[in-house]
Formats: structure tokens, sequence, C-alpha cells
């Protein structure tokens, strides 16, 4: 089998090109992940494609180089087909010099070629060619036609090593001295009065006084989408249509058969997994919007936006990114913030993203949000958010005083060129990560709902009532830890334990527990003040077991320790002052 590797600079289009000519094998860890590390994928299962994140050179100590180092220097790579942006020619070149030394064919792909001529620079790419010693393919949009012919030259052509570099090209200054003279023999640069497209939006987007108003427009904008315009309501669609058609067809397909297994699918299975599942569509709203803005360019200019507000809590905004990647799943977060150069960031920003808003979340924070607050659920959802942002800010700066190292760094990369996002490969994304989400139903959540059915119907005599079950002797025995937060009841409890393997969870034990139908019971269960309470402690408490396992394998196991309890207490005490005060605010208490 032959073995690729496709590399370029950060916002080149390697990402996009990787996934158009490319059968995706896996990627490397959860949703929402596939930027980490590295993807691997196949064409015609005769050839390996294994992606990597852009970065600007191979000799430095940099995270994502030392992958790239290492997995070069222990594979037998073929082939390295280098992205080059045509729009930043000389400054990619540099990273195509110290791949010829490598002694490995490349194939180089000079992406965004129209783009280079509109702002009049013109590139003879046979005479680069020549003196490159390599193939070069030039693409415009990535249209499916050129994807073809890409990968019909991965496919049949014949690569060979690349000549070596006439001149002494021993260090950056000589490489680069190089670098102009391939430009001066290959590049006419024809002057453009014409601002480009990107320009134009950045005098607004980046505007000192706009672009703060912007962001925050686009921020509520998604809530408006996501809560209000799309993902509720096709939520209460699915489900009106789960639990006044597919239950009860489900109970009366089952009525001849014993009642503990019918309790079991019913009560049990279908309780927990509808319960979760009703949101799906919810989850795919708030991921196609995600993706949107990273694929239009935005994000990054975000993460710019970010850097001077972030800074003042002891990070920059190289933090942003893993954090945003947060409110999809703390797992591919906490691996995207271990490439952080700075220690100090790099530990801080592990410790804080637990408390983003991740999808797993979401059941939970919709479903009390529309029985208890009808008409505010934005309202108390942006509570959610900001109270998590604000608790990851303040922790920082904790950390930021105890952790005392390097001086702040600024955020500095390369702004892409604004694109419109393509459709296909939007929603190719979307449904990745959708797949993830259905996959822990499939898996976590229905093996959890039978535990729970399980642990809640039998103890040590056999089949008991709810209330004398292994599952209430648990709760009971932690519901005191509860009391004070006012909703120390012993099915609670057990929510927050089960929650552990995942925020999911939560929604689909209280299905089982209380039955499938949770918008009638649950307000039986809380007030107001105890609602917000619960929630609140749902956005703040430990982590999951995957992230739990993620901090241990990639911080070590002193700082998992520091994320476990430091989080759970934090918790503790906000739900107890939101208790309190709700108490007070509600009910005059």
């Amino acid at each position: 089998m032959i073995l690729c590797t496709l590399i370029g600079n950060p916002n080149v289009g390697q990402d996009i090109i990787f996934n158009k000519i490319a059968r995706i094998q896996k990627n490397s860890d959860d949703e929402g992940s596939s930027k980490i590390e590295k993807q691997e994928g196949f064409i015609d299962n005769a050839i390996k494609i294994v992606a990597f994140p852009g970065i600007y050179s191979i000799d430095t100590d940099s995270k994502l180089e030392k992958i790239f180092n290492d997995y070069i220097n222990g594979n037998k790579v073929d082939l390295i087909i280098n992205v080059v942006n045509a729009l930043n020619l000389e400054r990619n070149l540099y990273l195509t010099m110290q791949l010829k030394k490598l002694n490995i064919p490349i194939l180089v792909v000079l992406n965004k070629i129209d783009r280079a001529e509109k702002s009049g620079l013109y590139i003879d790419c046979e005479k680069l060619s020549e003196i490159l010693g390599a193939k070069i393919i030039s693409m415009n949009n990535i249209t499916d036609k050129e994807v073809k012919k890409l990968k019909n030259c991965i496919k049949k052509d014949k690569f060979t090593v690349c000549k070596k570099i006439d001149d002494n090209t021993n260090n950056e200054k000589e490489i680069y001295s190089y670098i102009e003279k391939i430009m001066n023999l290959v590049a006419v640069k024809k002057v453009k009065n014409a601002i480009s497209g990107t320009e134009k939006i950045d005098r607004f987007v980046l505007n000192k006084y706009l672009a703060y108003p912007i962001f925050i427009a686009i921020i509520y904008l998604i809530f408006k989408l996501v809560f209000s315009w799309i993902g509720t309501p096709l939520s209460e669609v699915f489900r009106s249509t789960l639990f006044n058609y597919v239950i009860p067809f489900l109970n009366k397909l089952l009525q001849n058969q014993s009642p503990w297994f019918k309790s079991l699918l019913v009560d049990g299975v279908v309780s927990g997994i509808s319960s979760v599942l009703v949101f799906l569509p919810v989850i795919l709203t708030l991921f196609a919007l995600l993706s949107l803005l990273e694929d239009s360019g935005y994000m990054s200019r975000a993460a710019f936006l970010m850097d001077k507000i972030m800074s003042l809590s002891g990070v920059s905004g190289k933090s942003f990114i893993p954090m945003i990647i947060g409110f999809g799943c703390s797992v591919p977060a906490l691996m995207a913030a271990k490439n952080i150069e700075n220690k100090r960031e790099r530990i801080i920003t592990a410790l804080v993203i637990p408390f983003m808003s991740c999808n797993a979340k979401l059941p939970v924070y919709m479903l009390f949000t529309t029985i208890f607050f009808p008409g505010k659920e934005i309202v108390i959802l942006g509570l959610m958010y900001i109270t998590g942002i604000l608790m990851a800010f303040f922790y920082s700066f904790i950390f930021k005083l105890i952790f005392k190292e390097k001086e702040y760094e600024p955020y500095m990369e390369e702004l892409p060129h604004y694109v419109m996002p393509d459709l296909k490969l939007l929603l190719m994304h979307t449904w990745e990560k959708g797949k993830g989400f259905l996959k822990k139903i499939g898996t976590i959540i229905f093996s959890m709902s039978i535990i729970t059915w399980v642990l809640s119907n039998f103890n040590f005599s056999g089949m008991v009532n709810i209330n004398y079950s292994f599952l209430a002797s648990v709760g009971k025995f932690i519901s005191p830890i509860f009391n004070p937060l006012g909703f120390g009841n012993w099915q609670n409890s057990v929510s927050l334990l089960t929650g552990l393997m995942g925020k999911e969870v939560i929604a689909g034990t209280l299905g089982v527990l209380y039955g499938g139908n949770l918008p009638s019971v649950i307000p039986h269960q809380f007030n107001l003040a105890s609602a917000l309470s619960f929630l609140i402690f749902v956005l703040l408490y430990t982590p999951c077991a995957s992230s739990i396992i993620t901090i241990k394998k990639e911080f070590g196991m002193k700082l998992t320790l520091v994320s476990i309890f430091y989080q759970f207490a934090n918790a503790w005490i906000i739900s107890f002052l939101f208790f309190h005060m709700g108490m007070r605010y509600f009910y005059g208490l």
C-alpha cells in the first residue's frame, strides 16, 4: 500500500482537500477532533493518506511539528503532498524547501491560484515545477473536477525525489534568500487597485468599534437559530412523535409480553434513549453553525478578538479554539489544548475547558428550561453558557497567580481568507459529529438505561418496588450531599452519579427513574430555585469519565485529581448560592 502524508501551512486548505480526496477511516478522537493531531483516509483501498494540522516549519520544537517528524521518521512514506497557498507563496515555500531535504518525493498542490491572480499575482507553475523538481497541480475552488485530477495524479503518476537545492540553504536566512530568487523567476506581481473581498469584510469585522458588537451579534444569532428558530421547534416535533406515537405503539405491541420485559424495553431502554434523542435536532443545528463559522474563516478572527480579553485571565487567543471545541465535546478540546506551546497556558486551559457547555449537557439544559422557564429559554441557556465562561475566566486568573511562569505571549496566526463554505462538506462535518452523538445514544445511553432499570427494580431479594432497589439505596446514601442545594432526593442524586459516564446520561437516567414523559413529572420534583441550582451543578461539576481519562493521559494524575475535586467543590458552592438566591427571588424565602 502506498503511504502519503498531507501537510501545509495553517489555513491553506489541506483539510478541505483531504476530506474531498480520501475516504476517512477515523478521526483522532471524538466529535470535533479532526484537526487536532492527524487524520487517516484511503483512496481506493490502495493509497493511505495521513493528514496533519498546519505547520510553518519542521525544525522547531512545537508539538505539532514533533508529531509530523516522529511520523516521518517512524514510517516509510512514499509521497508528501504539500499544499501551498498561492496567495502567500513566498512564505509557504519555506516549508516546501524543508520538505525537499527529507529525500521523499513531493507533490505540490498550489491552492487558491485564482485568488492570487485576482490580487495581481501571476505564477508560472511550469517554471516553478522545473526549479523545485516536483510535480505541481494548481487548484482554484477545489471542484470535483480538480479533485478527480489530483486523485488520478496520486494514483497513476510516478514520483521521484526532488532534485537537491542548488544553493547552500542551511539556515532560515539562506532559505528565504533562495526563495526570493525563485519568486523573481516564477512570479509576476501586477499592481491592482481593487481591495480584496476579505479586506473589505475585515474593515467591518475587525473594526475597533464594530468588532465586538458584531461578535456578540453572531453569538446571539446562533442562540436564536439553535434554541428558538430551528433546533428547539424540530426537537418538539421529535418529542411529540416519540411520546404520542412511537411509545404508545410499543406499549400496544408488547401488551401480551411479560410485565418485566415490557417494563425493561419501554420504561428502561425506550424512556432512557428517547429522553436524550429528542434533542438531536438542537445538537445538529449547533454543530452546523459552529462548522459554518470555522469553514468561513471567521473563527480565527474570533480568536484574534478574544486574545486581549483572555490575556487578562492568564491565557491567550491560543486557548480560545480549544475552548470553542469544548462547546462540542471536552475530549477533543483537551487534546487540542495539549498543543499549546506555553506550559502554564496549556495547564490552565485544560483545567477550565470542562466549564464549557458541551453538547452532552444540552439535553439537560433543554429539558429543564422548557419545563420551568417557558418563553425565557434563551435567557436561562445564555446564563448557563455565560456562567461557564465566567467560571473559566475566574479560575484562569486564579491559576495564573498560582502557576507563575512566562509573561503573556500574544496570539499570532495567519488569518485565512473568507470563503463561501462548501455545503456538501458542511453537511458531512455536521453528520460526522451527529453520528458521534448517535453512537453515544446507541452505546452509553443504551447500556446505562438497562443498568439503571435493573438496579432500580431489583435488590438482593429479587424484583422490588423502586424505593427499595439497589439504586435507591445508593441514592439515599449520597443524597445528603445535595440536600442543601435543593435537589437532594435519591433519584436526582443517582442521575448525577450516572452523569459521570456522560452528561447526556443524566436525562436518560431521569427518564428511566421518573418514567418516560419527563415534562409532566419533573415539575413535581423541583421548584424554580432547585431547577436552576441543578442546572448550575450539571454545568460545573466533575467532567465525564472520557474527559477524566483524557486529562490523565495527556496531563498526568496530579492534574486529573485537581480537576476532579476543585470542579466538584466549585459546583457545590455555586449551586448552593444560586439555590438560596433563587429561593429569595422566586419565593421570598
